[in-house]
């Protein structure tokens, strides 16, 4: 049995040196001492410590946030030095102008077609894409791999302020999953009263789903569990499409109203102590937040469909350069000193091929 390795990592503000707008906002200019020097050794550094991820393995899957472009990141592949290393990216009408990309081994996944990479723009008072979809199948099998890469609303505002624009992403989000796990009305309306179809539904219910991202919340907070649905509790996962008293399939209105949960892989990480992916610091308090997540479907959970997660395996990746001194901290990267790396820890996770 084979696995996958997979990882996610907000590379925080991974931008070149062109000028643009956002760029120039957020003093990512040669005039404010982001020289081609400094974006060379800020992507050096972010390509050393993935080439040193899973026990110097590498990612077969990387989901990255806050990229400026593709260009950026193929950049960045050069400086990882990997030739199965290929890109699923779609440039995002962002507001803020950054995107998020899927790095993707070739050796272990199919090129995606162009219909199977989708920015899904999310409608504020301004356009912004926090969701980047991909279905991936596997070379080896044929399995599928429904993965969304996350970068949620920040709480820049502050965090009560700013929770409706991620309970609105999480009920888009949400809703993509069922699109991918549920038969539309139409579809569903279509479907025939009979034996064999009851496994035809529960097929589409198993499917492999996998988000992973920055979604600037907690685990434990509403837009993850009451909104996006993904919980610790592997009971809210367990439930397949059954048949009703009398043999047949459920009513169309009861299978409208299901909802498929997801399974949050990170909840074990809460009960270690100061443990965290991001560290805020504030007059009232300092905290460190598990903001970087993997969630799963349950055909991904209990690997019904070729594919499943090891659970254990979620952890959140450090080497010593990354939090120097006794306390896990990330350390951001410092255009002055050039020394650094992100705001946030990558996180880590293994999918074993069945």
């Amino acid at each position: 049995m084979s696995a996958i390795n997979v990882a996610f990592w907000n590379v925080q503000n991974l931008f070149d040196t062109t000028a643009s707008t956002i760029a120039t906002d957020l003093d990512f200019t040669p005039e404010e001492g982001w020289t081609e020097e400094v974006f060379n050794i800020k992507v050096d550094n972010i390509a050393n410590i993935i080439k040193q991820m899973h026990g110097g393995a590498g990612p077969d899957l990387l989901g990255l946030c806050e990229v400026e472009n593709k260009e950026v990141v193929n950049y960045l592949l050069e400086k990882i030095g990997r030739n199965d290393y290929r890109l699923a990216h779609v440039e995002a009408p962002d507001i803020r102008g950054i995107d998020c990309s899927l790095i993707y081994s070739a050796k272990v996944f199919n090129d995606p077609p162009v219909e199977d990479m989708k920015g899904h723009l999310v409608n504020f008072r301004f356009p912004t894409r926090d969701i980047f979809q991909v279905r991936l199948t596997l070379k080896a099998t044929g399995a599928e791999l429904n993965v969304f890469v996350n970068h949620w609303p920040s709480r820049r505002q502050g965090q009560y302020q700013s929770e409706p624009h991620r309970i609105t992403v999480a009920e888009r989000c949400g809703q993509l999953v069922n699109d991918v796990l549920k038969l539309s009305r139409q579809e569903y309306a279509e479907v025939h009263d009979a034996a064999g179809e009851l496994e035809k539904l529960n097929a589409r219910w198993n499917r492999n789903v996998l988000l992973m991202g920055d979604f600037n919340d907690d685990p434990f907070c509403r837009s993850i569990t009451d909104y996006l649905l993904a919980s610790k509790d592997l009971d809210k996962v367990e439930e397949v499409v059954k048949a009703s008293s009398n043999h047949e399939i459920p009513a169309i209105s009861t299978y409208i109203k299901r909802q498929p949960a997801l399974f949050n892989l990170s909840w074990p990480l809460l009960a270690q102590p100061d443990t965290g992916t991001i560290f805020f610091s504030s007059d009232s308090a300092n905290t460190m937040n598990l903001f970087d997540q993997f969630m799963v479907s349950r055909g991904l959970c209990y690997g019904e469909s070729g594919l499943k997660t090891r659970p254990e395996s979620m952890r959140i990746f450090t080497t010593p350069e990354m939090a120097p001194g006794n306390k896990q901290r990330p350390k951001a990267f410092d255009k002055k000193t050039k020394k650094g790396f992100s705001d946030h820890f990558p996180i880590e996770m293994t999918i074993d091929i069945l």
